[in-house]
């Protein structure tokens, strides 16, 4: 941990202030955090305080936020605990990119991490919710997991150190405290080694977790295929694989609860269903198409259909992460060269045959064009079931157009009667950046 910045997660309580005590007898760049959430009245106001006095006297730079709690929770739909979780945890994801800070330091200890069990074992939950608090998950690190209540408090005791209680952590309203007040210490009566023993679970469900993880790769590496034709970042899960495990709910638990996923009975029922068919969670969609299920994620701006308009003296036109770059090129008819040709990302249109502004936009019902290397037309819905294209697939896909006419399917097929010819004078490149 040398030359790392450290960023202390400090409440006031006696957890964390023996974290604090502990780190302050070592070598290492230590900053602290507090959260006031304006719930407690004067004694939240009381905490900040002191947690400032102890800043200094311990010589550490303190970051304090003050939140309306119950606004955020009543704004956001959500639980007074998990508005503050929510909350804290957004506030210190920002302080650690702001101030360049390594990791955020919490004060959870092995009794945090048996509460944590139950309170996931009574809401229902798969082996990764047994597992109980990793000590180390992305930046967050916990350095008193190994350490019971117990040996927080006798340490507190024996080097005389300060702390303020939560008054609200005796309120059995909440499912964690009932757990810490009523059975945990019934646990610990009819095994006085209990938390010994939980840790010692807690290392054999990690694990067989590791092994489940390990069996699971194989797994992906059968079922899954390919990426999308238009989007790279679309998972394909082959169907025909997917029937073929005896007890497939646990094996589609396993491949989708990482993308929020919990109507398995939905799922299985995808298996089986039309093309078309869709689920969603709140961060993917899962679609059947054919033989697969694609699963694509769902973000803010993850389809802005709005078209765009070109005129000529344009250069760049944006589209989602990707763009067009447009250049003339002058020719005589000595110079045509058919070499020019045209590639997936890239077109060459006889200029003087284009209508402007040219456009830029999604596909339409009824819409047609007439593909190059053919004669005639063909819609473009005959074209992308020709070429296998999922929902995702034609989402993804943009046209741009002369007027009313389409003369590229982007990055696909451009259109038979805009293409450079011995006649042609002027050449519009257009090439696809992704």
């Amino acid at each position: 941990m040398g030359n790392k910045k450290l960023l202390l997660a400090i409440s006031g309580g006696i957890d964390s202030m023996v974290l604090l005590d502990l780190l302050s007898k070592t070598d290492l760049e230590l900053y602290l955090a507090h959260c006031n959430f304006k719930l407690r009245g004067e004694d939240a106001d009381a905490d900040e305080a002191f947690v400032r006095s102890e800043a200094e006297k311990y010589h550490k730079m303190l970051h304090v936020a003050q939140f309306d709690t119950k606004a955020y929770a009543s704004i956001h739909k959500c639980s007074i605990q998990m508005a503050a979780r929510e909350l804290r945890y957004s506030w210190f994801k920002d302080l650690l990119n702001e101030k360049e800070y390594d990791y955020l330091l919490t004060a959870h200890h092995a009794d945090d991490n048996l509460e944590t069990f139950f309170i996931n074992l009574s809401r229902g939950t798969g082996i990764d919710g047994l597992c109980g608090i990793p000590e180390k998950s992305n930046y967050i690190l916990r350095p008193l997991l190994p350490f019971s209540k117990e040996d927080i408090q006798t340490y507190a005791t024996e080097q005389k150190l300060r702390w303020r209680e939560d008054h609200s952590n005796e309120d059995s309203k909440y499912l964690r405290n009932k757990i810490r007040k009523e059975l945990t210490p019934l646990l610990k009566e009819i095994n006085p080694s209990f938390l010994e023993s939980f840790s010692s679970t807690l290392n054999h469900l990690k694990e067989t977790n590791e092994i489940v993880g390990d069996a699971m790769q194989i797994v992906r590496d059968k079922v899954i295929e390919k990426q999308g034709v238009t989007d790279p970042s679309v998972i394909h899960f082959k169907v025909k694989d997917l029937l073929e495990f005896s007890n497939n709910t646990a094996y589609l638990y396993q491949l989708f609860y990482p993308f929020g996923f919990h109507q398995w009975g939905d799922i299985k029922s995808l298996l089986v269903s039309q093309s078309g068919k869709q689920i969603f969670s709140k961060t993917h969609r899962l679609l059947k198409h054919r033989e697969y299920l694609l699963l694509s994620e769902i973000t803010e701006n993850h389809s802005d259909t709005a078209a765009r308009e070109i005129q000529d003296a344009d250069t760049l036109i944006d589209l989602d992460a990707s763009s067009l770059e447009m250049e003339t090129i002058k020719i005589s008819g000595s110079e045509f060269n058919k070499k020019l040709g045209n590639g997936p990302n890239y077109a060459h249109f006889d200029k003087d045959l284009l209508t402007y502004p040219l456009s830029v936009r999604k596909w339409e019902k009824g819409d047609y064009f007439y593909p190059i290397g053919m004669t005639g037309k063909k819609k473009l819905s005959k074209f992308f079931k020709d070429e296998k294209y999922s929902l995702l697939d034609k989402e993804n896909i943009w046209l741009l157009c002369s007027g009313a006419d389409i003369i590229w399917i982007i990055g696909k097929r451009m259109d038979n009667r805009f293409k450079i010819s011995d006649k042609t004078k002027t050449i519009l490149k257009v090439t696809l950046q992704t």
